[in-house]
């Protein structure tokens, strides 16, 4: 099987190369929530995305009727082999703690998610000290911005002004290529929360309920997917509701381990590399047989 693919994740605009590259057929790969796009930049880039031969959305929930091109739904994944997905020894996690400065012998909710208003940081501290009055609980927010964000060090320095110089709440701005940083965190986590008013697909997630930690995550984007409520994880859609299923999985210790293992087996079955690499496979052994039956008709006539 020959494969005369050109896969685009990023700028559908290169689609004008299209051409210079022979009998290719082109993917773009979406990986954005289009469900409410602004309408005038939405009839902008249809322009170029429909000159694909195929576009790849993350969740059945963004296909757009509008778009005249055949629209194929591959979910993200994560290699569970990689420095943020493998297995640590406890001494290298113990190591990361000791460094960061947190207590290990304490419960441990944590967010790790990049410095972003959509994923309401502020939030989570809200429902932190809502919690904290019950539980003697640490808060740790950790993550980086993007370079393409200018609101990321204002909503870093916000969060800062929030913490009111509380000692349990650990705000972790980490630089680039932390993998082995994020991986012990949510290792040593005891509850994850993913906090998001908006989400593409949220391999945030996928990557904590790999660690098989109990996850509250927000009821958004990719996350339904991949968190079926109160069997691989919790989904909610308020403040109130965090903080309720928080007490919950805090007072029941053994209902967290069996959300924790429970989507660990669903991210196995649904969410690494592996079923990614099946999936392309298919949708380019479905393009290159386009291909070679409009080669057969060209030849026939």
């Amino acid at each position: 099987m020959v494969i005369s693919c050109s896969f685009t994740i990023h700028s559908p605009a290169l689609i004008d190369k299209k051409n210079a590259k022979g009998g290719k057929k082109w993917i773009w790969r979406c990986h954005i929530d289009l469900t409410g796009p602004q309408s005038d930049i939405m009839d902008f880039l249809r322009s170029y995305v429909e000159r694909y031969d195929r576009v790849v959305i993350s969740s059945p929930n963004y296909a757009r009727a509008d778009i005249n091109v055949e629209q194929v739904i591959i979910p993200p994944s994560i290699d569970p082999l990689s420095d943020k997905n493998r297995n640590l020894p406890e001494e290298m996690i113990d190591q990361v703690l000791n460094r960061l400065g947190i207590d290990k012998t304490r419960p441990i909710v944590s967010q790790i998610s990049r410095f972003d208003r959509f994923k309401n940081p502020c939030g989570v501290i809200e429902v932190y000290k809502r919690v904290k009055k019950y539980k003697d609980i640490q808060l740790v927010l950790a993550g980086g911005g993007a370079t393409d964000d200018p609101e990321g060090p204002g909503i870093l320095e916000e969060l800062k002004d929030k913490v009111e110089c509380d000692p349990d709440i650990h705000i972790i701005d980490l630089p680039p290529y932390s993998d082995i940083e994020i991986n012990a965190l949510q290792r040593a986590s005891t509850v994850i929360l993913q906090n998001s008013s908006k989400e593409g697909f949220g391999l945030t997630v996928t990557e904590a309920l790999w660690k098989a930690r109990p996850v509250i995550a927000s009821a958004v984007g990719g996350i339904p997917l991949q968190i079926c409520h109160e069997h691989t994880g919790i989904l909610t859609h308020t403040l109130g509701e965090t903080e309720a299923y928080l007490k919950k999985l805090l007072d029941d210790p053994e209902y967290a381990m069996k959300l924790g293992i429970n989507g660990k087996e669903h991210v196995r079955n649904n969410f690494l590399i592996t079923r990614h690499i099946r999936d392309c496979l298919i949708l380019f052994n479905s393009l290159n047989d386009q291909l070679s039956l409009k080669a057969q008709s060209s030849i026939a006539k």
